[in-house]
């Protein structure tokens, strides 16, 4: 509980400071919180670290845990306790008093571990002593350090320096059993052990999976297209409703914003009135299950509009068939996706496009007064 309320904490000095393109840190009962775009920390003294930002150098030494989310991770200071880090690149350049807990795409190990080791990534580089036992589960792996302990790995390859031993038992996870070569300087064949990778699930349950991205491509691009299907599923049933909502968002994209801005809050504020009465406890989950799928349909709906305006922006007629509505939704959803990738203000954005969808659904049902078509 101690560390799920310190992180939040530190995301919400990272939400202050990427948005300010700038640094935000505060030291509140000797733990150090820093966050920002480009996190620098320095300053020695700290029993525990809490860092979130795009790139991390955490350089100082840190008395006990460090706790670091970000896009790079490079940690050169020593650390007396845990580490727990997620990132796309994790690089650890100084040693660690207990035990870490690695995951991202790239992670690399140059200093020694004394505690126990858990990584997961695409490609692990371990070229430290470990002093306790490792487990290790990626697409490559480059063994080039000593554990201590015991070892399990998980891999498609594994390299294993001049430096590479397991003390324990080595427990290797494989497609076919028996494809990777074990040097006997590493572990004797007594001492290794030789499973099918199906049953890593059921023997290390709830171990993180590696980032891969081709997952995280194709889970883009598979929102992409689930919002041009619903899109044209909604534009083959309600063609003339989704042209009229699409054309209240082109042309007052500012009063749609606005009015799906009061409609999400009506809705969500509904289901925290509902829990105030107790008896409404029952009724909340209806409350939220309609936020939600009032906000879905608004995001299709507000993606649709903003593909609609890209076409017309390049000199393209309005869309008048299924496809062509399905095809205006995607590139609406796809550009809306890459805007939101920019850190902060990309996630503003896509969140305009939602409500603005919601203002548009909303004018189109309640028809309110002062959004009522002229006679």
């Amino acid at each position: 509980m101690r560390i799920f309320i310190s992180l939040i904490l530190a995301l919400c000095l990272a939400g202050m400071a990427i948005a300010q393109d700038d640094t935000a840190s505060t030291r509140f009962g000797g733990d150090d919180y820093i966050a920002g775009s480009r996190v620098v920390h320095d300053t020695p003294g700290a029993d525990d670290l809490f860092a979130a930002g795009e790139s991390l150098s955490l350089e100082a030494e840190v008395t006990d845990s460090v706790v670091a989310f970000g896009r790079d991770v490079v940690m050169t200071g020593a650390m007396g306790g845990d580490i727990y880090s997620a990132a796309f690149e994790i690089t650890l350049q100084g040693p660690v008093g207990g035990d870490a807990m690695l995951a991202g795409y790239s992670v690399t190990i140059d200093s020694p571990i004394s505690g126990d080791l858990r990584a997961a990534a695409s490609e692990i580089n371990l070229a430290a002593p470990v002093g306790g036992s490792a487990i290790l589960l990626a697409s490559e792996v480059s063994l080039d350090g000593v554990i201590a302990g015991d070892a399990m790995i998980s891999a498609q390859t594994v390299d294993f320096g001049r430096g590479a031993e397991v003390a324990g038992t080595l427990i290797l996870y494989e497609e076919e059993p028996g494809t990777l070569d074990v040097p006997e300087r590493v572990a004797p064949d007594d001492r290794v052990l030789r499973r099918l990778q199906s049953d890593w699930d059921s023997d290390v349950p709830d171990f993180p999976t590696p980032v891969k991205p081709r997952n995280v491509v194709g889970g883009f691009l598979s929102g992409v297209l689930l919002v041009a299907l619903i899109a044209a599923l909604i534009a083959g049933l309600l063609p003339d409703q989704l042209a009229a909502m699409r054309r209240r968002v082109i042309d007052a994209p500012f009063g749609m914003l606005w009015l799906g801005f009061l409609t999400m809050s009506a809705i969500i504020g509904s289901a925290v009135l509902f829990a105030m009465t107790v008896i409404g406890l029952l009724v909340t989950p209806a409350s939220i299950f309609v936020a939600i799928l009032t906000g879905v349909l608004g995001y299709v709906i507000g993606a649709y509009a903003f593909g609609v305006g890209l076409m017309l922006a390049v000199g393209r007629d309005e869309p008048d068939s299924i496809g062509d509505r399905a095809l205006a939704a995607g590139i609406g959803a796809l550009a809306a996706g890459l805007i939101g990738l920019i850190p902060f203000l990309g996630w503003l954005f896509v969140l305009g496009v939602a409500l603005a969808g919601v203002g548009a659904l909303a004018a189109r049902l309640f028809q309110p007064a002062f959004f009522t078509e002229p006679a």
